[in-house]
């Protein structure tokens, strides 16, 4: 039985018995050493070890500790407060304000799960007691946090540069927006429809106009942090790494000395949860490495390169292909693991095929990224429907208007190649 083979048997019998992801490839990785090569099990720790041992992999604990210390200076009440005074009093005004708050933080975070966990639950909250279906406002935000990963700054866009050499962090970043933008749309156009049936209310809008002012004035130094990121890589005054670290000072500033709220007491939990959501991610990064490391060695990225070859397959088929597999995939395994495992053997056909590196990046992050909303395994299905406090079958039925909005932003962002990579050829990267 060939080595790939029993990696992938294992990984799927792991993941079957419940096992956690990271856990599910180290395991498979280790049981593919013993009983189909002859390497030493020193290996696994090798690279896993290697899979973390990385300069631009110093971004990631930075950028989740800009936003916990941006959530930590009450910025989501703010971002709340400043979406609501445009949206909230419109008919489905507070759907509406779900999905530009989200669209808005997921510019500090780029984490679903943060922003579901977050804003999200602030805002199915607010829903509620104005009169929508609880289960309703759940699938909204739900299907909005996707966003997340797309708008910058974006872990997994961080990741996929650091496995294909063709694109760059800051490309992805830039390439990012319009996608992200299609996506805040087309919720909005789920939310205006189910809003006009089911007939849900905007909320009053009483302020003045002198009051929108100030709460759009308090707004700006948070809305203010993806355009220092983005301006100052572009301007080349920092690396997306130096970045970060730029994306935590700003973050301490407006919480503790703009907004004032955030707590010199608050900085030691702030930095614990980090720590944490640091841990979990760079121990799927350094396992993925390992089992991806099996694929290489047994040639399944030149076998699966050469089998395409030989099928004379065009752009346009093999994009239909990848589609179709990445959404089987993605409904199984995060987002994370997916880049590292799959881009080393999809991205090198890719370009082969003359694909622009930078349009099939989008593709593959929006599809792995859909995985989260699609059961039986999506991790953000889960999340919402615990902090919604409604049941996951309740939560899905709601979903499928939205399914079907993100299945269409799919096919236009893959058939559409210019949605992905206008804006970033249009600053400079090729």
């Amino acid at each position: 039985m060939s080595l790939s083979l029993i990696l992938l048997l294992s990984c799927c019998f792991y993941l079957a018995i419940g096992l956690p992801v990271a856990f599910a490839l180290g395991f498979s990785t280790l049981t593919a050493l013993v009983f189909g090569a002859d390497f030493p099990l020193f290996v696994l720790l090798k690279q896993t070890y290697e899979g973390v041992d990385s300069f631009p992999l110093m971004a990631v604990p930075f950028f989740i500790l800009a936003a916990e210390l941006m959530s930590g200076g009450s910025l989501t009440e703010v971002l709340l407060k400043f979406a609501a005074q445009f949206v909230g009093h419109k008919r489905g005004g507070l759907g509406y304000t779900n999905v530009a708050s989200l669209t808005f933080f997921s510019g500090i975070s780029g984490s679903a799960l943060a922003d579901a966990a977050g804003p999200g639950s602030m805002m199915i909250r607010m829903m509620d007691k104005a009169g929508y279906d609880r289960s309703y406002a759940a699938a909204l935000t739900a299907a909005t946090a996707i966003v997340g990963p797309i708008i910058p700054p974006s872990i997994i866009m961080i990741i996929y540069a650091l496995q294909d050499e063709r694109v760059s962090v800051g490309a992805l970043f830039i390439a990012g927006f319009i996608p992200g933008i299609l996506i805040a749309g087309g919720m909005a156009a789920v939310n205006w429809y189910i809003s006009k049936q089911r007939n849900y209310k905007g909320i009053p809008g009483n302020e003045t106009f002198a009051e929108k002012m100030l709460v759009t004035w308090k707004a700006i130094p948070a809305l203010m942090l993806p355009v220092i990121i983005l301006g100052g890589m572009r301007a080349g005054w920092f690396t997306p790494t130096e970045a970060s670290v730029v994306a935590v000072f700003y973050a301490l500033v407006c919480g503790k000395w703009i907004y004032r709220t955030l707590e010199w007491k608050a900085v030691p939990d702030i930095l614990s949860r980090s720590a944490l959501m640091t841990a979990s991610v760079l121990i799927i990064i350094g396992t993925s490495n390992a089992f991806a490391w099996i694929l290489t060695i047994d040639g399944l990225p030149i076998k699966l390169a050469e089998w395409m070859g030989g099928q004379d397959m065009s752009a346009f088929t093999f994009l239909i292909a990848v589609n179709i597999f990445l959404l089987i995939f993605g409904i199984f395994i995060e987002p994370l693991p997916g880049v590292m495992v799959l881009v080393p053997i999809l991205a090198p056909v890719a370009a082969k095929l003359g694909i622009d590196p930078i349009h099939f990046a989008m593709v593959v992050i929006f599809n792995l990224t859909l995985g989260m909303i699609t059961p039986p395994v999506g991790g953000l299905l889960f999340v919402t429907s615990n902090v919604a406090k409604v049941p996951l079958d309740a939560l899905t039925r709601e979903l499928k208007p939205f399914l079907i909005a993100h299945a269409i932003i799919l096919v236009m962002l893959t058939f559409i190649p210019a949605l992905s990579t206008w804006a970033p050829h249009a600053f400079g990267f090729q």
